[in-house]
């Protein structure tokens, strides 16, 4: 009898190996930016498939922070310290709360975590970065369940048993790139840096319909430091009625969030695609404004499919400090051509 249970118990360690070792998880930045040293978000999108032919079981807690880890370093391969909230979080005794998620075949499990919600990085410099998933969550009792199960193995078989089954599986690397500080232009209006070229950009003083032409041509180029650089942010991300009233009840800090939020939904297209579509080409009609409001009409013409759709475009500008932004727009279908 002893000799099936230790065929067993190795057939099924070779199981939940195999299953393991074919477990993909990749890392990728969710929304590619310029990053600076302050505390704007670093969305990272981590992604589990499972390549083997079983099913892959673990369980994923509903606070990300005891699934995952990440592993930042400099280029001098220094690691960077965690931080002081992770660290709190991870040292507070109380019930952790999980479920059990089960990926098929080829199937994918992603996700988005801020990475400076693991890392305190707070200068500007070159990293890598790694991240770390733990199947069986990243705790006390789980390091002590997986001693416990190793000893009963080594009792039962004879045999070692690999850690790699309850420990982390590791992802690929991700350089991170922190631009230093942003430098103020003159009067102190902000100014960015162009991501392929990083040439410094700031907001000149342009008439509305210059501001508005600025922004159709950086998006028909896909330059979307150019295209953001005229844009009320805040003013766009409060348009939405259920966003608007979120928005108010939100901290500085969480309104910070919703601002990355909506631009990374916005260049990943998963929302608002009046403003984001590509015209291929675009004509000014009307231009009206006083001394701190005005109004852009604009033509613009989409390829849809054998199809070229007309749109009417009204874009609302305010001024602030000599600087018009855009911050509110309506769109009129004019039918196709």
């Amino acid at each position: 009898m002893k000799k099936y249970f230790v065929l067993f118990a190795f057939l099924a360690y070779c199981c939940t190996a195999f299953a393991v070792e074919n477990v993909d998880f990749n890392i990728r930045f969710y929304d590619k930016r310029i990053y600076y040293p302050q505390k704007d978000p670093i969305y990272i999108q981590l992604t589990l498939t499972n390549k083997s032919p079983d099913v892959f079981r673990f369980k994923l807690c509903e606070d990300r922070a005891f699934s995952i880890d990440f592993d930042t370093r400099t280029l001098s391969n220094k690691p960077i310290e965690a931080a002081d909230f992770l660290i709190r979080k991870r040292s507070t005794k109380g019930q952790i709360f999980f479920r059990e998620v089960s990926l098929e075949s080829g199937e994918s499990f992603s996700w988005v975590e801020n990475l400076r919600d693991y890392n305190n990085i707070h200068e500007s410099g070159a990293f890598i970065v790694q991240a770390k998933f733990f199947p069986e969550l990243l705790n006390q009792s789980a390091a002590r369940q997986e001693k416990i199960e190793k000893t009963n193995f080594q009792a039962a078989t004879g045999l070692q048993q690999q850690p790699a089954i309850l420990g982390p599986i590791t992802s690929n690397r991700l350089s991170l790139q922190i631009r230093p500080p942003a430098i103020a232009a003159e009067g102190g209006i902000p100014v960015a840096l162009e991501e392929e070229t990083m040439a410094i950009l700031a907001r000149e003083k342009m008439a509305p319909d210059e501001v508005v032409a600025w922004t159709l041509r950086a998006r028909q180029h896909s330059h979307w430091e150019r295209f953001f650089l005229y844009l009320d942010l805040e003013a766009m991300v409060a348009r939405d009625a259920g966003k608007e009233r979120k928005w108010r009840s939100e901290s500085e800090e969480g309104r910070k969030r919703m601002v990355e939020r909506w631009r990374g939904e916005l260049q990943s297209s998963v929302i608002d695609g009046d403003i984001s579509a590509i015209p291929i080409e675009f004509k000014i009609e009307r231009t009206n404004y006083a001394d701190d409001e005005g109004t852009v009409s604009v033509l613009e013409k989409f390829k849809a499919g054998d199809y070229t759709e007309r749109k009417r475009y009204t874009y609302y500008l305010k001024r602030t400090d000599d600087i018009w932004t855009i911050y509110d727009y309506v769109v009129m279908n004019l039918g196709t051509e």
